[in-house]
């Protein structure tokens, strides 16, 4: 059996090179043929073995003048066929291990695996579109992945040839040795001789490798894999985009196996080393060029799921910049706050920011690497974040890797930092004028008229010196003795909050049914009221605070730069989406049915039914099946925009007073700058038991602190807030859950009458050594229960 296969490759091949020998041959197949194309040797090998497979027609073999049989060339020895063979199809790779089965010897599929995937030149010119058959099977009627791009490579027979391989155990051991020994080669091509530039197809040599379905496994990533990510990165940026579009195409299996071969890497390598303040992970070239592809995955995982590029307000709220030298500038620190990281460029190619991502095709949270997270230093990053961008790699560059706690602790640094340029540019201009300096955002406001106080200082300063809102914020409560340390500031934003949503005030609407509040199209205040609810957001961040704050996710995504769409209603306002989507999905006659018209009505401040126009003679024009999804759009857009304008440009002025020059923009999506201004709503009091300190003669095993615990852990939902709030002047968890809160309790004495006491500013709890748990739980729950305003203990 295995010597009739060989002889009958042989007999095909002789056919194709050298012909039957008869002029009137009608065999397509054979070089005798007048309408034979000839073949060099190396494609007449290919085509032998696919004759063979199909079983194509044999002409019979003449005799020489002598009368001697004409004798076929001695083909497959594994020397001849194999050993010429310089490219790679899926029919051509059936055959060869169709072979090497029968005869029970790989030896010659080995060698061409390693000629062919170990040489850049024979690896682009392989499994070309142009050079498949057209009879050639398909996987499927959809057309292929990268059809519709300039991709040269036909990815199902790579898919196809790899499904083929990965059964043999000697075929993936040869891939494995020559991905190897093929990407140092490749490496130095792209960074010394401008090869993709010189040919856009060395993007195949990618393609085709990153479809090997291994990548993944313990061989590949020891050394095959690091080098080829690195090899990956040095690739132009005009072809790291053709990637990404390309990937974008991929059907979901594909693209999150990607996701977690990087993923993978990057973890492995992570806890396989250790780093340290000398040795710091963004040192490590293959973490970082992990990170660097995983980057594609992610833009390509936003382009292949529904994205919306449109609906964006250009306003940024923010002043001109000046052509006049600051104080920074001429202090040579224009680095250091400047305001915001290079462009990147592969986002400005693709056009597409993850803003722009409405559903990714993977979760955005699959994206974040906890184990590079745990040994990533901040402040290090930071620094060659904003300083070192050119010389030195920063996480922050890729921040769908970090957690929105370690991206948090990014913003701290940044915000900490411009808190003392502030003050050292009121020492620096004080001194200049003989003035004393304040470095400090300092707020003295009464408590029964804490809008109006607060109103008129900010807005002044605001006026006045918009950089001071970047100081360090001090409240002081007129008639009390509380020093601010964060628990005083705490309670002011509180305070205002509270008097702000005050339904009464008219400022904002509330929904019973969603308990999120919206801007009122038809509030009577002023500009500077949004404005000033604009720059306690902004303070909030800025100093750390967190908010009780109830507004739909469509306020945080116009905030970041884009307009409510139809797709944030289901959020901001459930019943019209419910109204509109039924409209959209009606069956019937729209016009005669719903009688609507392009006219819409709406309550103002006080009830009373207001007409509004959604284009000229708008009550002229019926909403009919052809027109409805431009009535929908339109009414969307007034709701959630026009309407409310003036209201929102006001209160986003406001905001970006403060955070205008903050890297926020670039490192959060909307639901994490909701958690940054929020907090999380889960409490987790098991994850912060684990994490409070003890001071005082206190320890986890005192019969106090396991009382206390056990009376923690028993209160109700509504007890454990007040706690919180109590305790930290808050009752949200801060960004990384209640494990991540710096809470300490300190004794405060022995047995008494006392109550438990707090200090909000550094979330410690002084309690003293009651005698018994439940006189424990009475002083507490007292506690907790009336605790208002600050006083000196």
């Amino acid at each position: 059996m295995k010597r009739s296969a060989k002889n009958l490759i042989e007999r095909y091949f002789w056919q194709l090179t050298d012909g039957c020998g008869n002029d009137d041959c009608d065999n397509e197949f054979c070089a005798s043929c007048r309408h034979f194309q000839p073949l060099d040797r190396n494609a007449a090998a290919v085509r032998a073995l696919e004759l063979c497979k199909i079983n194509a027609k044999l002409c019979d073999l003449k005799t020489s003048q002598t009368g001697s049989d004409i004798q076929p060339p001695v083909f497959i020895e594994h020397s001849h066929t194999f050993s010429e063979m310089l490219t790679f199809l899926s029919n051509t790779v059936c055959m060869i291990v169709s072979v090497c089965e029968e005869e029970g010897d790989y030896s010659a599929l080995i060698r061409v695996i390693g000629r062919i995937f170990s040489n850049a030149n024979a690896l682009i010119k392989s499994f070309r579109k142009d050079e498949i058959n057209s009879s050639e099977p398909r996987d499927g009627a959809s057309e292929q992945p990268g059809a519709s791009l300039d991709v040269t490579v036909d990815i199902d027979s790579v898919r196809r040839v790899y499904e083929r391989l990965q059964t043999i155990e000697q075929a993936e051991s040869a891939l494995l040795n020559a991905l190897v020994y093929l990407t140092p080669n490749v490496e130095l091509d792209l960074e010394y001789l401008e090869v993709y530039e010189a040919n856009p197809d060395y993007l195949n040599i990618f393609v085709i490798l990153m479809e090997n379905g291994n990548l993944h496994s313990p061989e590949y990533l020891e050394l095959a894999l690091p080098q080829l990510c690195k090899t990956m990165s040095k690739l132009p940026v005009a072809a790291l985009t053709r990637l990404c579009k390309l990937w974008s195409g991929y059907d979901l299996p594909h693209i999150r196996r990607m996701m977690e071969t990087f993923q993978q890497l990057i973890t492995y390598t992570v806890v396989s080393r250790e780093y340290s303040g000398e040795h710091l992970v963004n040192e490590d070239d293959t973490v970082v060029a992990a990170c660097k592809c995983l980057k594609l995955v992610f833009y390509a995982n936003i382009l292949g799921g529904d994205v919306d590029t449109e609906h964006n307000d250009d306003d940024d709220g923010g002043a001109a910049d000046s052509d006049e030298l600051s104080l920074h500038e001429l202090l040579g620190e224009e680095r250091l706050y400047k305001k915001g990281p290079q462009i990147d460029l592969l986002e400005k190619e693709l056009g597409v920011r993850p803003i722009d991502s409405r559903k990714p095709l993977i979760p955005f949270e699959d994206f974040v690497n906890e184990s590079l997270n745990d040994v990533v230093e901040m402040d290090k990053d930071f620094t060659f974040f904003k300083v070192d961008a050119e010389t030195k790699f920063s996480f922050q560059t890729c921040p769908f890797v970090l957690n929105v706690f370690t991206k948090n602790q990014g913003l701290y640094y940044d915000n900490r930092i411009r808190m003392y340029s502030e003050r050292r540019l009121t020492a620096l201009y004080s001194a200049a004028q003989g003035q004393q300096p304040s470095p400090y955002l300092k707020l003295k406001v009464r408590r029964d008229h804490i809008i109006d106080d607060a109103l008129v200082r900010l807005e002044m300063i605001s006026m006045e010196n918009p950089s001071d809102l970047k100081k360090q914020l001090f409240v002081e409560f007129e008639g009390e003795q509380g020093v601010d340390e964060g628990g005083v500031s705490k309670e002011f934003f509180q305070l205002v909050l509270e008097e702000i949503f005050n339904p009464d005030i008219g400022m904002f609407t509330y929904d019973d049914d969603t308990k999120l509040f919206w801007f009122n199209s038809s509030s009577l205040e002023n500009e500077a009221q949004y404005t000033l609810v604009g720059i306690v957001l902004g303070l909030a961040i800025y100093n750390n605070c967190i908010l009780d704050v109830h507004f739909p996710m469509v306020v945080y995504r116009k905030l970041m730069g884009k307009r409510g769409t139809f797709c944030d209603l289901p959020d901001s306002h459930p019943g019209l989406y419910q109204s509109l989507k039924e409209l959209l999905d009606y069956n019937g006659d729209v016009e005669a049915d719903m009688a609507l018209t392009f006219q819409i009505s709406h309550a103002d401040l006080f009830g009373s039914p207001v007409l509004h126009d959604l284009k000229e003679k708008a009550e002229d024009i019926p909403v009919s099946k052809e027109n409805r999804q431009e009535f929908v759009d339109l009414y969307t857009d007034y709701i959630l925009n026009t309407s409310v304008e003036r209201q929102f440009r006001a209160f986003k002025k406001g905001f970006l007073m403060v955070t205008s020059e903050s890297p926020m923009k670039y490192l959060f999506r909307p639901e994490e700058v909701e958690l940054l201004i929020c907090g999380s709503r889960k409490l987790d009091f098991e994850a912060l038991e684990k994490t409070v300190e003890y001071d005082g003669g206190y320890s986890k095993d005192t019969q106090i602190i396991k009382d206390f615990w056990g009376t923690l852990h028993s209160f109700g939902e509504e007890q454990k807030r007040l706690f919180l709030q109590f305790t930290t002047g808050t009752d949200r968890a801060p960004v990384g859950g209640l494990g991540k809160l710096k809470m300490i309790i300190v004794k405060n004495g022995s047995d008494t009458e006392r109550l438990p006491t707090s200090h909000t500013c550094f979330n410690a709890l002084l309690l003293p050594e009651y005698s018994s748990k439940e006189k424990l739980q009475e002083r507490l729950l007292k506690a907790i229960t009336y605790a208002k305003g600050f006083g000196m203990l």
